[in-house]
């Protein structure tokens, strides 16, 4: 047996580790456990392209783990799992601690896609196509030619129905068709903005036409037919319905060290699924443990689901009730912290301009720490303290994890939010903690493996804290 090592000395040992990038110092065993981890999270990302497909995947891994829904139980005590699901978009879990305070790890399950205006069907020059409303921040470029799935929420005469198509193999695709660049000379030369506008993202869905010289519109009407053939559609039905189209493609392997994934959505369902794991490893935390999955912060967190509505207060209160507590919310909130679970943005080799190479995130090099985000002077955005951020990176290093620190981009250049600062508003600490990607918002974001692992890791050790 060697020397015992002291506990100055065993944090030393393990900020070693946490200095190195990539897969540097990582034990064989250790590297098969992160590979078999990436495995689980490709297959929830190819079967959770819209909030409601994640949030579903997400309330039936928590029941496989022994959460119950909470709206089924009439008292709560330590140790209890408990889950809720609100409006099939957000989920809401929960594990008993001890104290009267809470740790919670919020993430968001929307992201940018193409949806449908309330008349979306037509026909032109002989193609049936579905006019669209982009959701979310878009480069429009970046969806032309992508083969397109849809799922849609409609309810019909014959009452609610839920699909998907053109996710399998043996199913059709949909596509928004760009120019050939033999007839696009002029476009080119214009600037982006007015090269390609946001009413041209028409999605091309058919064109086999109803062979009738009197019909005007042969080919919607071959199209609403085979949605009638489908699922009973009618053309009124889509007044109200709710149609997503997101890229069909599955997540893959990048490099010829297959270090990276691409995909569709990791924005932000790379940190729903590690919130999520990690939350399936807590055994018994001493405060209770809430793991946080909201909608709409794509374009605000606005809504009855977005982060900005009263979704976690009312759950907060509902678990101090079950518990006997008579204590104010309020007061237990100001004892509460939270991490914000979202990505940021790693430099782009490709543009490195707009970013401060001091002050970035690299892919491959951690978890990314950040005391705040916001736009120019930290507008629209929470800070985190000195002490909670110290707090929070002194975790990391106590127990070896990859982290680094920076902010998204220059000053002025552009900026972006998180929920971070709808959680902080109840006075709660919050800071926010997720990878960095790359081509954030495109239909391919790549994120590295070990930083995908090094963020299951922190929001599992600050449950455990």
């Amino acid at each position: 047996m060697g020397e015992e090592l002291s506990k100055e000395e065993k944090i030393e040992k393990k900020l070693k580790y946490s200095k190195k990038s990539g897969w540097e110092g990582i034990p064989e065993g250790r590297k098969k456990e992160i590979e078999a981890f990436i495995t689980g999270y490709k297959k929830f990302l190819d079967s959770s392209k819209t909030e409601r497909l994640a949030a579903k995947n997400i309330v039936q891994e928590l029941r496989y783990g022994g959460f119950k829904d909470i709206c089924s139980l009439k008292k709560l005590s330590e140790g209890d799992k408990v889950y809720k699901v609100f409006k099939d978009r957000v989920v809401l879990a929960a594990i008993v601690g001890k104290d009267a305070s809470f740790r919670i790890v919020g993430s968001h399950l929307d992201s940018p896609r193409i949806d449908l205006k309330p008349h979306p069907l037509f026909e032109n020059n002989k193609v049936a196509m579905l006019k669209s409303h982009y959701y979310g921040g878009i480069k429009y470029y970046h969806w032309l030619n992508v083969p397109l799935a849809l799922h849609a929420v409609v309810h019909t005469k014959a009452g609610r129905k839920e699909f998907s198509y053109g996710f399998k193999d043996s199913e059709p695709k949909f596509i928004i068709p760009d120019l050939l660049p033999h007839l696009s000379k002029e476009l080119a030369e214009k600037p982006q903005k007015e090269a390609l506008k946001a009413e041209q993202l028409n999605i091309v869905v058919g064109n086999v036409p109803v062979f009738d010289e009197a019909i005007k519109e042969p080919f919607k009407l071959g199209v609403l037919k085979k949605l009638n053939e489908l699922w009973g559609l009618e053309e009124k039905d889509l007044l109200s319905a709710d149609i997503q189209f997101v890229p069909s493609g599955r997540a893959i392997d990048v490099g010829f060290d297959s270090s990276m994934i691409a995909s569709y959505g990791q924005d932000d369902r790379v940190c729903a699924y590690t919130a999520l794991q990690a939350l399936l490893k807590v055994g018994r935390p001493k405060a209770t443990a809430i793991a946080l999955f909201v909608d709409k912060e794509e374009i605000g967190s606005v809504g009855d689901t977005g982060a900005e509505s009263f979704i976690l207060k009312d759950f907060a209160e509902e678990l101090l009730q079950l518990r006997g507590s008579e204590e104010l919310l309020s007061k237990v909130f100001h004892r509460s912290k939270a991490i914000s679970a979202d990505v940021t943005a790693a430099i782009n080799p490709n543009f490195e301009d707009v970013q401060d190479k001091t002050n970035c995130s690299f892919i491959g090099h951690g978890v990314a720490v950040e005391k705040y985000g916001g736009k120019g002077g930290k507008f629209l955005t929470n800070e985190a303290s000195s002490e909670y951020m110290a707090e929070i990176v002194g975790l990391l290093d106590s127990e070896g994890i990859n982290w680094q620190t920076g902010e998204l981009g220059k000053l002025d250049v552009g900026g972006g939010g998180t929920i971070a600062m709808f959680i902080s508003r109840f006075g709660i600490s919050t800071i926010d903690v997720g990878p960095p990607v790359l081509a954030m918002h495109s239909t391919k974001e790549l994120a590295g493996k070990t930083d995908i692992y090094n963020s299951y890791l922190p929001y599992k050790v600050f449950w455990e804290a």
